[in-house]
């Protein structure tokens, strides 16, 4: 809280209209409070992060980019920036934050994730399979960072190596049994045994 109680009560509506899916008019909210204060750290971010959302990714930037004016440092804006980079395209920029970022925090996992989805996106697959198992080396069970490794590993054409990662992702969840029968990286797949038996 600022200890401005206008402002703060403000913060409060616009939080809770976010957690509820309000997006637009959470972004009203937001915008109340940066016209009474243009510095609002908190309120930027969330703006942007609602803008992200609603995939309007250069506001969404625009929004991080005058957040990190203020405090270029810091990380939770820095991710946010990521996340919206790697969702418009711009996937060297965002790789550019995520080494950054990890140069003083090699195990902060969710830039790794980030991070090892942006190197599958620019086909650097050996190099996105080595930050999944990073993440996985604290979180063994993560259904997604397990998903994207055995996508990583199909694409490689290590098949086996690929069923078997996929076989532990679905374990932890039925969605990637579902996610898997529309997964590009998986089309070699298709006549396969274990993938069949895997899927449907």
């Amino acid at each position: 809280m600022t200890g401005n109680p206008k402002i703060d009560s403000l913060l409060d509506e616009a939080n809770r209209l976010f957690l509820k899916g309000k997006l637009q008019e959470a972004i009203v909210y937001y915008d109340k409070i940066l016209d009474d204060d243009s510095n609002h750290i908190a309120s930027l971010n969330n703006k942007g992060y609602a803008l992200n959302k609603l995939k309007n990714y250069d506001g969404a930037i625009q929004c991080y980019d005058t957040a990190l004016k203020l405090d270029p440092n810091d990380l939770s804006v820095l991710v946010n920036k990521i996340s919206s980079l790697r969702k418009k395209g711009a996937f060297t920029d965002a790789l550019i934050y995520c080494n950054t970022i990890l140069k003083n925090n090699p195990k902060y996992n969710i830039v790794l994730y980030h991070k090892e989805r942006i190197l599958f996106s620019l086909n650097s697959f050996e190099e996105s399979i080595h930050c999944c198992d990073v993440i996985l080396e604290d979180y063994p069970n993560n259904g997604d960072v397990l998903f994207d490794k055995s996508c990583n590993l199909a694409m490689l054409s290590r098949l086996d190596d690929s069923l078997d990662t996929l076989e532990k992702a679905i374990s932890q969840g039925i969605q990637y049994k579902i996610k898997a029968k529309k997964t590009k990286s998986f089309e070699k797949l298709i006549g396969n045994q274990k993938f069949q038996k895997l899927v449907f």
